[in-house]
């Protein structure tokens, strides 16, 4: 008897089960026709109606009408079946074959993208706040808080992080599994089965990168020296960084190499960086020229 396993609403896989159980999941609603299945001896991640005559299923009067693909051989939905309202489902997951992991370099070159994406937002929001508070004018010191003024600041403090939550949660739950920066270098955040994670784990790993950076960084930095390259928090939550054609029908064109995007970003902040230094190297001449003299 075959060994099925099925993608959940959160878009996780589960199982294994037998064909019985599918079909009792099927009459109970717990799944629908269109829920993706697989079992040993698929090439791919399937649509349950497309697999019905393997299952002992009552019901199927209640199935989409489908008929068979002449070119490919495989049952596909009808296009002179009824409508139905569609829904949004990941890309098959394809296991097997090499998987390319985002090393440290790659995921660094990513959240500088992020970073500056969020940032800009962030300031968006609190500069007209700050500005209107006279906060940069010198008075607002000199006025009474009213509770108008409490609020402004707390959306000013709170409205960005609350933004940064939906960003990288929605981008690494959505179809693309990828914020604009993982885009930009060519890579994706997966289930650690090479799913796409729900929106409430992305919310869960943006607050556990939080432990990452609160420990001067070192969860970070784990990424580029553990198994999968994974960083704290991606251990915490179950997730994986890999290159956008991992677990998907075009393994072959995973790149190993950090690309054009990463070693642009990676010059542009090696070239902040020093300037930084010699910024600060400046000042020091300066305050000890100062002190020297006095």
């Amino acid at each position: 008897m075959s060994t099925w396993y099925y993608a959940d609403a959160g878009h996780q896989r589960q199982g294994p089960v037998d064909a019985e159980e599918l079909a009792r999941l099927r009459r109970e609603g717990r799944i629908q026709w269109n829920t993706l299945v697989w079992r040993e001896g698929l090439t791919q991640w399937e649509p349950l109606s497309s697999v019905i005559n393997e299952l002992p299923v009552q019901d199927t009067a209640s199935a989409p009408a489908t008929t068979l693909d002449a070119g490919s051989g495989r049952v596909v939905d009808s296009p002179y079946a009824p409508p139905a309202a569609p829904l949004l489902y990941e890309s098959p997951v394809h296991q097997g074959g090499e998987i390319v992991y985002a090393g440290f370099w790659k995921r660094f070159a990513a959240i500088t993208i992020d970073s500056v994406i969020v940032g800009i937002a962030g300031y968006a929001i609190q500069l007209p706040i700050f500005f209107s508070l006279g906060m940069f004018s010198g008075g607002f010191e000199d006025e009474t808080p009213t509770a108008g003024m409490v609020l402004a600041l707390i959306v000013a403090y709170v409205g960005p992080i609350l933004l940064q939550m939906f960003y990288f949660a929605w981008f690494h739950s959505s179809g693309k599994q990828a914020t604009p920066g993982k885009m930009a270098v060519g890579i994706k955040l997966v289930s650690e089965t090479g799913g796409r994670i729900s929106f409430g784990r992305g919310v869960g790993r943006f607050f556990a990168a939080w432990i990452s950076y609160l420990i001067l960084g070192i969860g970070y930095i784990m990424a580029a020296f553990t198994d999968r390259k994974r960083a704290l928090h991606d251990m915490i939550v179950g997730t994986l960084v890999v290159d956008q054609w991992a677990y998907t029908e075009r393994p072959d064109l995973q790149r190993k190499e950090l690309g054009a995007v990463t070693i642009v970003i990676l010059v542009l902040s090696a070239l902040f960086f020093l300037a930084i230094i010699g910024f600060v190297v400046v000042m020091i001449g300066a305050l000890a020229s100062s002190v020297g003299k006095f």
